[in-house]
C-alpha cells in the first residue's frame, strides 16, 4: 500500500512537469502530514506526570534520609537508588513481577477491576521507578550542602520540622531541586526499556517516543526514526543546557554577593556605631540547674554547674566540652543521663524521660558563624524568631526595635551577604533576643570578627546583657573577654568542670595546676612545703616565703606573668637576682624569659615569664646584670 501511494505521488507530479528534487520535497511534505505524532504526546504526558509524582516523593523521601539516623540507613539508600544502576529491562521485569496477574498486587488489582499492565498508567509508574533515584539523589545531595547549623538555629527559634523544610530547606536547595526536576524529566521522557517490558507498545496509548523508534528502526521506518532521535536529542540537549545555565547563574550571583560585601566591610569600617538602645527585660527570675553526662567515643562529658542573672562565661581550651554544654542545653544535643532545669521547667530529665525538643525550650542561641539564613532578608530573618500569632504590623514593628537596639535601623531590607562581619552579629543577636527567650547561649561570638570590629560588638553585647533579665552563658576560650563580659566563670577541661564561682576568686585563687593555666598562668614549679610559711620551689631552684596557709595537697607553685616585679631592695621577701634569656615583643608589652641565680646558657634556659609594659621595659632594659627580681608572697599560687 506504502508503495502505491508513493507511485500515485511520483506520476501525479511528473504529469505536472515537477523536478526531482521538487518532487522529493513533496514527498517529505507528504510523508510529515501522514506522521504519526502520538508517541510524542504520550511521551509528553507520561513525563510531565513522572515528573510532579517524582518531584513530591523524591523531595520528601530526601527530606527524611537528611535526618534519618538508623542503623539501616545505607540499605535504604541501596534499594531507592538501585532502579539508577539496574539494567531498565530488569526493572521492567521486577515491576512486572509486583503488578502481574499472578503477583498478590495483581490479584488485588484484579479483583478491583482495575487492568495495570499494557495501560497508559503502566507507563507512569515505569517512568516514576526509573526516574525517582534521579530526583531524590540529587535533592539529598542539595539538602546536604546547606549548613547544618542554620536547621539547629531554626530549631532554637521555635521552629518545627515542618516550617524547617518548608522554609530553610527547600529554598536553600532551590538550584539543586531545579536541576533535580530537570534530569527526572528528561529521564522519564527518554524510559524505553522498563516502559516496553510493563506497558508493551500500543500505538496511541502506550507507544512512547523510545519504543517508537525501536519499532521504526525495526520496520526498516528510517526517516521516522531519524525524526524521532532528532526530537530526543534537542530535548537531551535543551535539558543539559538548562541545567548548565542554572548553575552559572548560581556560581555568578555568589561571585557577585562576595564582592558587594567585600565593599560592605570595607564600607563598614569607616563608621561603626557605639552608642546602644536597652532592650525590654523579661519579668521571671532567671535560673539554671545542670547535672548532665553524656557519652561521646572516646570523650565523657560530666558537667554540674547552676547559673542566673549574671552572665556565666564557659571558660576552656579547644575541645573541652564548651560547646556541647550548649548544644545540650538548647536541645541540638542529648545528653546520656542527668537533668536541665530552667527557671522550674525540666527541659531534659534521664530519669523521668523528658525531653523538651529545641523548638520548646525558648532558649536563644548565638552561633559562631552567625547562622544567618542567607535566603531571608535582615527583617525576615529577626521576625522568624518572634512569636506566633502577631499581625503584621506588630512584625513590622518588633523588627524596627530589635534593629534600633542593635545600631542597624534601616537594614531590615538587606540581605546577610551585603552586610559586614559586625552587622551579620549584631543582627544574629537582635534575632535570638528576638524570641524573647528565658536563656541567651553565646557560643564564641566574637572569634570570627577582627580585633577592631570585636572591641565594638563586645560592647554592644555588655550593655544588651544589662539590660536582658535572664540566664546568659557565654562561651570562650579568650581569657580578657570571659573577665570583661561575665561576673561568674565556669572553667571546663576535658568535659569536666573544674572551677565554678565569682571570676574574681577563680582567677586570684585557683586551686589547681590546670585550673591556673586555662585563666593564663604561666610560671609554674613542683612545690614542697618545709616549713609552714615556707616552701621550695624545686624547678626554680629557690625557698619562697608563702602567706596564705599551704594546702595538705600542695604539688606546685606559681605565680602570673604580670605581677612579677623589678625591685633595687636585695632584701625584700623572695627577691632573687635574675638574668636575661630571651625577650618577645607586642604592641603594648614585653616578655621577658628570666633564669633565677645564675646566668643563662641559651634562649630556651630560663625558669619565669615575666610581662612588663613598655615604659618599664625602657626603664630596666640597660642596668647591668643580674637584675633584681621579687616573687611577692601574696601573689604566689598554692596549687593541687
Amino acid at each position: 500500500m506504502h508503495n502505491n501511494w508513493f507511485y500515485t505521488i511520483f506520476k501525479k507530479s511528473c504529469y505536472t512537469g515537477y523536478s526531482i528534487s521538487q518532487i522529493k520535497t513533496l514527498i517529505l511534505l507528504t510523508s510529515l502530514m501522514n506522521f504519526d505524532l502520538s508517541p510524542a504526546w504520550i511521551s509528553l504526558k507520561t513525563a510531565t506526570v513522572t515528573t510532579i509524582i517524582t518531584f513530591f516523593i523524591g523531595i520528601l523521601a530526601a527530606g527524611w534520609m537528611l535526618g534519618y539516623r538508623g542503623k539501616n540507613k545505607g540499605l535504604i539508600d541501596a534499594i531507592l537508588t538501585s532502579p539508577l544502576v539496574l539494567p531498565p529491562t530488569v526493572t521492567g521485569f521486577l515491576l512486572l513481577l509486583l503488578f502481574g496477574r499472578n503477583s498478590p498486587l495483581g490479584q488485588l488489582l484484579s479483583f478491583m477491576g482495575i487492568r495495570l499492565i499494557f495501560t497508559w498508567p503502566a507507563t507512569v509508574i515505569a517512568a516514576t521507578v526509573v526516574s525517582f533515584p534521579l530526583m531524590y539523589k540529587t535533592s539529598l545531595a542539595a539538602f546536604s550542602q546547606i549548613d547544618t547549623t542554620l536547621i539547629a538555629c531554626a530549631r532554637t527559634l521555635g521552629a518545627s520540622e515542618w516550617t524547617i523544610f518548608w522554609r530553610i530547606l527547600l529554598p536553600l536547595a532551590k538550584p539543586g531541586i531545579v536541576a533535580a526536576t530537570l534530569l527526572a524529566f528528561a529521564r522519564s521522557f527518554g524510559e524505553f526499556g522498563a516502559t516496553l517490558m510493563l506497558a508493551g507498545s500500543i500505538p496511541g496509548k502506550t507507544e512512547t517516543i523510545p519504543v517508537a523508534i525501536f519499532f521504526a528502526s525495526e520496520s526498516g521506518n528510517m526517516t521516522a526514526a531519524l525524526a524521532w532521535v532528532l526530537v530526543m536529542l534537542a530535548i537531551s540537549i535543551g535539558v543539559i543546557t538548562g541545567v548548565n545555565f542554572w548553575s552559572e547563574s548560581q556560581i555568578k550571583q555568589r561571585r557577585r554577593r562576595k564582592t558587594e560585601k567585600q565593599i560592605v566591610d570595607w564600607r563598614s569600617r569607616l563608621r561603626i556605631e557605639t552608642t546602644f538602645s536597652p532592650l525590654k527585660p523579661n519579668s521571671e527570675s532567671p535560673s539554671l540547674l545542670i547535672d548532665m553526662q553524656k557519652q561521646l567515643p572516646g570523650f565523657l562529658l560530666d558537667v554540674s554547674f547552676g547559673a542566673d542573672q549574671k552572665p556565666l562565661g564557659v571558660l576552656g581550651g579547644s575541645g573541652a566540652g564548651k560547646s556541647l554544654i550548649l548544644r545540650c542545653i538548647a536541645g541540638l544535643e542529648h545528653p546520656t543521663r542527668g537533668r536541665i532545669i530552667l527557671n522550674g521547667r525540666v527541659l531534659f530529665d534521664s530519669q523521668k524521660q523528658i525531653n523538651q525538643p529545641s523548638r520548646d525550650r525558648n532558649i536563644g542561641f548565638l552561633f559562631q558563624n552567625y547562622a544567618l539564613f542567607p535566603h531571608m532578608s535582615v527583617a525576615e530573618n529577626i521576625a522568624f524568631g518572634l512569636p506566633k500569632g502577631l499581625s503584621s504590623r506588630e512584625i513590622k514593628q518588633q523588627v524596627e526595635a530589635h534593629l534600633l537596639a542593635v545600631q542597624l535601623p534601616g537594614y531590615g531590607k538587606r540581605y546577610p551577604s551585603e552586610l559586614s562581619g559586625g552587622q551579620q552579629q549584631r543582627v544574629a543577636l537582635a534575632r535570638a533576643l528576638a524570641s524573647q527567650p528565658s536563656a541567651l547561649l553565646l557560643d564564641e561570638p566574637f572569634s570570627a570578627l577582627d580585633t577592631h570590629l570585636r572591641h565594638q560588638i563586645e560592647k554592644l553585647v555588655i550593655a544588651t546583657l544589662e539590660n536582658y533579665h535572664g540566664v546568659t552563658l557565654f562561651v570562650t576560650h579568650n581569657l580578657e573577654e570571659a573577665y570583661r563580659v561575665c561576673q561568674n566563670l565556669l572553667v571546663v577541661d576535658d568535659g569536666i568542670s573544674l572551677s565554678h564561682g565569682l571570676k574574681h576568686d577563680i582567677f586570684e585563687h585557683p586551686t589547681t595546676v590546670r585550673v591556673a593555666q586555662l585563666t593564663g598562668c604561666k610560671n609554674f614549679s613542683p612545690a614542697v612545703a618545709i616549713y609552714p610559711h615556707k616552701i621550695e620551689a624545686v624547678e626554680w631552684g629557690c625557698t619562697l616565703d608563702v602567706i596564705e596557709p599551704i594546702p595538705e595537697s600542695l604539688s606546685h607553685v606559681g605565680i602570673r606573668a604580670h605581677q612579677i616585679t623589678f625591685t633595687e631592695d636585695a632584701n625584700e621577701p623572695n627577691s632573687f637576682p635574675c638574668w636575661l634569656a630571651a625577650t618577645s615583643e607586642t604592641q603594648h608589652r614585653v616578655t621577658l624569659y628570666l633564669k633565677l641565680n645564675q646566668p643563662t646558657t641559651n634562649a630556651f634556659d630560663y625558669h619565669l615569664q615575666a610581662e612588663v609594659f613598655k615604659e618599664k621595659w625602657n626603664e630596666i632594659k640597660d642596668r647591668p646584670f643580674p637584675w633584681q627580681v621579687c616573687l611577692e608572697p601574696l601573689r604566689l599560687l598554692l596549687l593541687q
